[in-house]
């Protein structure tokens, strides 16, 4: 498990941490955003449920930690296995930061200077987003991220894939990953286009619960003094985490939409006006993770009820009319059409 804190350790906080077990469980979903006050967990929840999530098989000698069994594997990979060379093995799911300050060959790649100087090669060398493949991307202060790193992050996330071509080379290389944001609206909105590119959006407060807030300073203490201590005794809630979200993951292509929901979902965005169908399909998939998260045979009216804030609520037109927030606009709206 190493010593990242447990997820299962984290006080509550239950939507930012449903929200990112299902992006886990079905990364096509799209990432996380999570906005909120500083200090509230929101860095330690991700890395603490990659840690417990399965290691991952990846080519041996792969640079971009590729799926053996991935049709969409990088070019070399796909060589290896043609030719039957290729070996695999087990690796940790990775979590990847992406510094506000970064460049863009930092984040894309580049050439590999000292070969290039050494050897006379010319050679990429693999930036973050290889980094993160099959894994998560994690960006704090996401809405203060600079412009050009934004239209480039939006076009490896439709894609999927990492075009690079510069200083001779070209190279394009596979780039899927859960891109998981993370910032305080007061420090600035984010770019409409990005902002539509996550598929949940949830809010984190500081917990107001005296109770709440000293059991948090005790947990984190009994961690920072002795964390190998504290990520055993934690060990066992994290281990069942694992199989639920193994299990949901296996169930996921099994579970069934019925047209009814469906039409529910589509009903609840023609009430909240939302923008294009990525409402309607983000609210399905969510449903469908919970459901197979829950061990539920079908996606009902509950899952999507418990999971509609979450990926609409970031998807509503401004409403010169109406003051109240986001949240509670979708709880309004929730309330009329499950009404009937």
């Amino acid at each position: 498990m190493g010593t990242a804190y447990p997820f299962s350790a984290i006080v509550g906080q239950d939507e930012m941490k449903l929200a990112i077990l299902i992006a886990a469980i079905e990364p096509a979903i799209g990432g996380v955003l999570v906005f909120g006050d500083r200090g509230t967990g929101k860095s330690t929840a991700v890395r603490g449920l990659a840690a417990l999530l399965p290691p991952m098989r990846a080519t041996a000698d792969c640079r971009f930690g590729c799926d053996p069994s991935d049709r969409g594997a990088c070019e070399h990979c796909r060589e290896r296995k043609a030719g039957g060379s290729a070996r695999s093995r087990n690796v940790p799911v990775p979590v990847v930061d992406l510094p506000l300050g970064a460049t863009e060959d930092r984040v894309v790649g580049s050439l590999d200077l000292e070969r290039a100087l050494t050897q006379g090669v010319r050679a990429f060398e693999p930036g973050l987003l290889a980094r993160a493949h099959r894994g998560f991307l994690y960006i704090d202060e996401v809405n203060l991220l600079e412009d050009h790193l934004v239209d480039l992050l939006i076009d490896v996330a439709a894609s999927g894939e990492n075009v690079v071509e510069r200083e001779g080379l070209s190279v394009r290389h596979p780039a899927r990953f859960v891109l998981i944001g993370s910032g305080n609206p007061e420090e600035g909105e984010l770019r409409p286009q990005l902002l539509d590119r996550f598929g949940l959006s949830v809010e984190v407060k500081t917990p107001t619960d005296l109770a709440e807030r000293v059991e948090i300073i005790k947990r984190r203490d009994a961690y920072e003094r002795q964390p190998e201590a504290f990520v055993s005794h934690w060990q066992k809630e994290d281990i069942r985490v694992r199989h639920r979200v193994v299990a949901a993951r296996a169930r996921l292509a099994e579970l069934t939409v019925p047209d009814a929901t469906l039409a529910q979902a589509a009903s609840l965005c023609l009430q909240l006006g939302t923008d294009g169908l990525r409402g309607e399909l983000t609210l399905m998939r969510a449903a469908r993770a919970l459901a197979a998260l829950q061990n539920d045979d079908e996606v009902t009216p509950a899952h999507l009820q418990r999971i509609a804030a979450p990926a609409l609520r970031h998807r509503l037109r401004r409403d010169p009319l109406d003051e109240s927030g986001s949240s509670e606009r979708v709880e309004r709206a929730v309330a009329e059409v499950f009404a009937h």
